[in-house]
């Protein structure tokens, strides 16, 4: 009888020290045995912001701790882990730097095969945690750091339709929230405060809404914000500006994804095609609800990841991990942590003044 294999993952890329078991099933859906996570939201708040050197500290102050209280949650044992697998990149090096290494030991001390993931992997095969999602499909990845679609050919092979070319989603809904006075990480506040707003109250730039295919731009959208935030005198001028910018944001992502379905039905001969949105972003309710109402609409099916599984986890890395281990794709121990990190390495780089997209 075939023993399932079991996969440890390790994510340290940004703020979140992270661990989780993961158990191959018959049925094609993992057993996801356990999936812990610490924040550092306490450490970085008053710094409006990840401070990269602290962060570092506090992983390697709790890494140890998480993957233990990771395994122990699972039920299994140390010795019952088929391979490790641990996020290379991209983020930032000294915090990758500690995962990876705990990582090396740990597969070292063991003897067993070490795995190393692209974070946005795991973001772009988060749903398979939970759903037999079959290749290819259609994804929007939306987190603090990236926004960009993508077509998911298979495991390891993507083909960038379109991304930001200045600012990533995540980033805007964290300084709209600075500027409108919610402490970091305010993004997820974003959805809050404008429940209570009026979304008509201001006209708010769609910066290159008419241009660039499926490309996005958030940096105009931030000035306008800032802009605006200094003439606010009271709490409902906030959830206006709130409620305004929520808006905004799904009437860009609404244009942008309509293009990239277009741009994806090119190249996929699929009838029943799929969408996956996935990254931090995603747990946004009302844009899920958009976009959901939208992909029916244009004939693709909406998958988005459970929220808990959108924002930065490790059982995302080990349901990579999990692929990989079964196409016995394996790394060496001297793997180097790689900041930057594009799933479609053939992309241009459209980051900086002058650009053409």
């Amino acid at each position: 009888m075939k023993k399932n294999a079991i996969i440890l993952g390790i994510e340290s890329s940004c703020d979140e020290t992270a661990a989780a078991i993961l158990e191959e099933s018959d049925q094609g859906v993992p057993n996801l045995l356990s999936n812990i996570v610490s924040s550092q939201e306490e450490i970085h708040k008053k710094f409006g912001g990840v401070v990269p050197e602290l962060a570092a500290r506090s992983h390697i102050d709790k890494i140890d701790l998480i993957v233990n209280k990771a395994i122990k949650e699972s039920g299994k044992k140390l010795n019952d882990i088929d391979a490790i697998a641990v996020t290379a990149g991209p983020g930032l090096i000294v915090c990758l730097s500690v995962g990876l290494n705990f990582a090396k030991a740990l597969a070292m001390s063991l003897k067993k095969p070490f795995i190393v993931v692209n974070h946005l992997e795991g973001h772009a095969l988060s749903p398979k945690i939970v759903t037999d999602l079959k290749y290819p499909y259609l994804l929007l990845l939306i987190s603090g750091g990236h926004s960009q679609y993508l077509a998911v050919k298979n495991l390891g092979k993507y083909k960038r339709l379109g991304t930001t070319i200045d600012d990533a989603l995540g980033e805007a809904f964290d300084k709209t929230a600075k500027l409108l006075g919610i402490k970091f990480p305010g993004g997820p506040f974003i959805e809050k405060y404008a429940i209570k707003g009026n979304q008509n109250k201001f006209v708010l730039p769609k910066p290159i809404i008419n241009k660039g295919g499926c490309n996005l731009s958030f940096a105009g959208l931030k000035t306008a914000v800032l802009k605006i935030s200094k003439i606010l005198k009271n709490k409902q001028d906030k959830y206006d500006l709130a409620a305004s910018f929520q808006k905004t944001i799904e009437e860009i992502l609404n244009k942008k994804t309509k293009i990239a379905f277009d741009e994806f039905k090119k190249i996929s001969s699929k009838k029943n095609n799929i969408f996956v949105i996935a990254g931090g972003v995603a747990a946004n309710k009302k844009i899920r609800d958009n976009l959901e109402k939208l992909s029916f609409k244009e004939n693709f099916k909406p998958v988005f990841p459970p929220q808990n599984l959108c924002g930065d986890n490790a059982a995302m890395i080990a349901m990579v991990g999990l692929e990989k281990f079964k196409m016995k794709k394996f790394n060496n121990l001297d793997y180097p942590a790689k900041p930057r990190w594009p799933l479609d390495e053939n992309a241009s780089f459209l980051k900086g003044s002058g650009i053409k997209y």
